[in-house]
């Protein structure tokens, strides 16, 4: 047997007809007919066949996912995976494989309880490449135009998203909470550095049990000063038209074979994306789809796919009810009613996908405003100081990586695009 053994990808990449190849990986399938043995072996990279004569005692014994080594020459047919198969000359078990729990038509449920080994599905290994693509484009976007990556604490004392959906920490004789984002942090960071990025988990006591909500999940998020709303919902649609640019050039073997159409995100990739303000989309949902929705209520899931829908490309949506906004996102000058922020809806039903805002510099308002929620402002001081020590005009936002990822791969259901899914209901394995 040779000595260097080829990723799979490398030795179809390479191949040539006898050319002898030696390969590693784990047994994806396994065929047997009167004279011969078709084995598929799967490692990171990807599948190929390798044919064994019925003889083979090592070719009968293997199992479905066992580990194995094999070599042999190329030879080419069409109808394998990749257009070549080895013709196999020697086969070695390395671990022999019990009987597989997994196979189809299980159920999703089943599925999650069995995470551990369902990870080794092509399904799921194509949908974790295209993840960790993803954030390889994010650091590249945000380090190419000058932004610092800047980590924060996992371990907060406040709420920044609300804190119905806090959990709560024991830590040492105090109360902690994990992180809902690190917004407070980054805007203390940009007085520093200016244009920060990061990404990290964060963590919502959310009771939802939708396809679009997990309990930890990571957040791409940016904070920059002298940055308006005009500019940073500028930055969040570049950053998303490089990520799917970044894909379509490193994964478009993984969307195949998660079926996904490549021009539709070669649409994504290429098309400008229109910005609209929270009263301008009332009125396309109820000229076009006859939706009368009362001014000051959010959008909620059905008025977000509509508006994917009428777009056919991400929109993003500026300037919602300041009633039903954050404490720090500040009134716009021009009609307090509304806040400087923004979201941005994906289409085909992935809804929000980017959420961001202008920072705001009133302590005193951010103050009357924690209070008129029933908040207290004590914990905040240290974030209010921010506002007498040189406070600029600021903004950021924080981009979903796993609603961005399921949409990029076309799957429905968030639960799929991380490697272990933390809900309401799921914590483990």
């Amino acid at each position: 047997m040779p000595e260097k053994f080829l990723p799979i990808k490398e030795a179809l990449t390479l191949a040539k007809e006898g050319k002898k190849v030696a390969v590693r990986g784990w047994v994806y399938r396994k065929r047997e007919l009167k004279e011969k043995i078709f084995i598929v072996v799967r490692d990171s990279s990807g599948i190929i066949q390798a044919v064994f004569p019925s003889s083979d005692k090592q070719a009968e014994k293997v199992t479905i996912e066992s580990s194995v080594k094999l070599s042999g020459a190329l030879k080419k047919d069409e109808r394998a995976p990749g257009g070549f198969e080895i013709s196999g000359t020697k086969l070695e078990i390395v671990g022999l494989a019990e009987i597989f729990p997994i196979g189809k038509d299980l159920s999703d449920e089943f599925l999650l309880d069995v995470r551990h080994l369902w990870l080794r599905s092509r399904h799921l290994t194509a949908i974790l490449k295209i993840r960790h693509t993803v954030v390889g484009a994010i650091h590249e976007f945000f380090r190419s135009r000058g932004y610092y990556e800047f980590d924060p604490p996992i371990l907060t004392p406040t709420a920044c998203e609300g804190a119905l959906t806090l959990f709560q920490v024991k830590y040492f004789d105090e109360i902690m909470y994990l992180t809902q984002s690190w917004q407070l942090y980054a805007e203390a960071g940009i007085f520093a550095l200016e244009k920060i990025y990061d990404v990290a988990p964060t963590f919502r006591a959310e009771p939802s049990k939708t396809a679009m909500h997990l309990s930890e999940f990571w957040m791409c998020e940016m904070e920059a000063a002298w940055m308006e709303l005009a500019e940073v919902t500028e930055v969040a649609k570049d950053e998303v038209r490089s990520i799917l640019k970044k894909v379509l050039e490193e994964c478009k073997d993984e969307l195949k074979v998660l079926g996904r159409d490549v021009k539709l995100i070669e649409k994504y990739a290429r098309e400008p994306y229109k910005t609209i303000t929270y009263t301008e989309a009332l009125k396309i949902l109820k000229e076009k789809y006859k939706m009368k929705i009362e001014w000051g209520k959010d959008l909620r899931t059905k008025e977000e796919e509509l508006l994917g829908e009428h777009f056919g490309v991400p929109v993003v949506i500026t300037h919602y009810p300041k009633e039903i906004m954050a404490f720090y996102k500040p009134r716009d000058p021009k009609d307090p009613k509304v806040a400087l922020c923004f979201d941005m809806i994906a289409p085909e039903g992935y809804r929000e996908i980017v959420g961001g805002s202008e920072r705001s510099t009133d302590a005193e308002q951010m103050k009357h405003d924690l209070k008129k929620k029933g908040a207290g402002t004590g914990d905040y001081e240290w974030y209010f100081d921010l506002r007498k020590y040189g406070s600029v005009p600021h903004s950021g936002y924080g981009l979903g990586l796993e609603r961005v990822v399921a949409w990029i791969c076309g799957i429905k259901d968030v639960k799929d695009a991380i490697s272990f899914p933390r809900t309401m209901k799921r914590f483990k394995p």
